[in-house]
């Protein structure tokens, strides 16, 4: 049984390390990518197959402390109509370069705040999404819902859209914390929310909720996570709070001194942990819960879950396209990142290009490495036999990787021919156990802590 002062040593507590959701990882994209092979990118995709859609929706009516999204404010919907028709065009941009009968296998729209949208502007919206590309059978269309920022018109909406699953940001329940960060959210109003959700037959939900908030304790967690669970969400993402105030200004107003420390975190993750297992959740990979019979616990139980920048996922699709300021798209080919700021994506798409700032094309062992890391954070283990069967590399190379992981650690990793296996007790340190596969420069701004 591996305990503090043992991951203590191994750097656990000060360790800062990529939440992997792409490799490599963002803050290694460059100018290697633009709007024309963005272009080439979207032609050469096959006819007929099944896509992934992410519509980025950057503007809030209040901005949250906590939050290090590219957000916005705006009090009026002037701001969000006006960005509604910039992304009806780069729709119709993606729909000039798009393959015949190319479906949707998942459709998300994130953001900010994507319910900020008034019934008709969601139906607007919607109609040219699946004009451009049609649902495919089995498709999900999530959204992300502000509870604070829902009726039941927009609801409606939604819901004749052909939205399936809806996705809930909790944060946390306790009032001292949602004052500290900025975000009031009752336990009732969430519960509202869901409530009309379910009662239009949505019956897919997904909850957020953060662990190393400020004046965050185990008994806090603990009725946080109760609460939720009373719930009964579907997923459940357990997702640590990053403090990185030098990045996101708004932070700044989160007090330093009330942050638990990086072993108290491990304590707050591990007590929401074991409620959620109690309650019979599948733990999924490193920060995700599920039901017995949710898809991401079938994908996993099937060996085919995935990750990607909404984090884990059952989606098979090898596309996945952003549209919106900020929205990233991963190809076979590579990465490509629209452009940041609403302006200079506005201005782009209005001139008729998109607006592809920078990105990563795939080379060396890229997609290689990619592949195990992505094994080590789904399955907490890598299968000799299939990086043998898809990738170029011989098994003594492997093997070599293998136990330059393990020396790295201790020993405390499972090393054999088969494979690399993270035994339980050491999975606190699956990151930074990734991390040991990662050729890129580490010292790159955008990590966050490992625990």
């Amino acid at each position: 049984m591996i305990v503090k002062p043992q991951l203590s040593k191994l750097g656990l507590f000060d360790a800062k390390v990529p939440r992997y959701t792409s490799y490599p990882t963002a803050p290694h994209f460059s100018n290697d990518v633009g709007p024309s092979l963005f272009g080439d990118w979207i032609s050469g995709i096959k006819p007929g197959s099944s896509v992934s859609l992410y519509v980025h929706v950057p503007f809030c009516r209040r901005l949250c402390w906590f939050c290090a999204c590219r957000t916005q404010g705006t009090q009026t919907d002037n701001p969000v109509i006006a960005y509604v028709d910039v992304l009806k065009a780069e729709l119709d941009l993606l729909a000039a370069h798009l393959p015949e009968g190319v479906t949707l296998s998942r459709l998300h729209w994130g953001g900010g705040t994507p319910t900020l949208l008034n019934p008709d502007l969601m139906r607007d919206l919607a109609a040219r999404i699946l004009e451009v590309v049609p649902l495919g059978p089995d498709a999900e269309f999530s959204v992300e819902i502000d509870p604070n920022e829902i009726d039941e018109a927009r609801l409606d909406a939604l819901a004749e859209a052909g939205m399936n699953r809806a996705s809930v940001g909790v944060q946390d329940f306790d009032d001292d914390i949602q004052k500290t960060i900025g975000r009031i959210q009752s336990y009732d109003t969430t519960r509202q929310a869901i409530e009309m959700i379910r009662a239009r037959g949505i019956a897919s939900l997904n909850a957020d909720i953060l662990y190393g908030l400020p004046h965050q304790t185990k008994a806090k967690m603990t009725e946080s996570v109760q609460k939720l669970l009373s719930l009964s969400p579907d997923r459940v993402a357990l997702y640590g709070y990053a403090h990185v105030p030098w990045m996101a200004k708004r932070q700044q107003l989160i007090p330093t001194d009330a942050l638990p420390t990086p072993e108290d975190r491990l304590d707050l993750f591990d007590t929401a942990r074991r409620l959620f297992l109690w309650d019979n959740y599948a733990e999924i990979g490193i920060d995700h819960f599920a039901t017995q019979d949710d898809g991401l616990t079938h994908a996993l139980n099937a060996g085919r879950l995935k990750r990607n920048f909404q984090g884990y996922t059952d989606d098979q699709s090898d596309v996945l396209i952003g549209i919106g300021a900020s929205s990233i798209s991963r190809f076979p080919q590579g990465y490509a990142q629209n452009a940041p700021a609403t302006s200079a994506h506005t201005k782009a798409i209005r001139e008729g290009r998109f607006s592809i700032s920078r990105g990563h094309l795939f080379k060396g062992e890229d997609v290689l490495r990619a592949r195990l890391i992505e094994a080590l954070m789904c399955d907490f283990r890598i299968s000799t036999a299939e990086i043998l069967r898809d990738h170029d590399i011989t098994a003594t190379e492997l093997q070599g990787m293998y136990e330059a992981a393990d020396a790295t650690f201790d020993g405390l990793l499972n090393v054999s021919e088969d494979g690399l296996f993270i035994p339980l007790e050491a999975r606190a340190l699956t990151r930074m156990i990734a991390r040991s596969f990662d050729a890129y420069d580490l010292s790159k701004a955008g990590h966050s802590s490992a625990i």
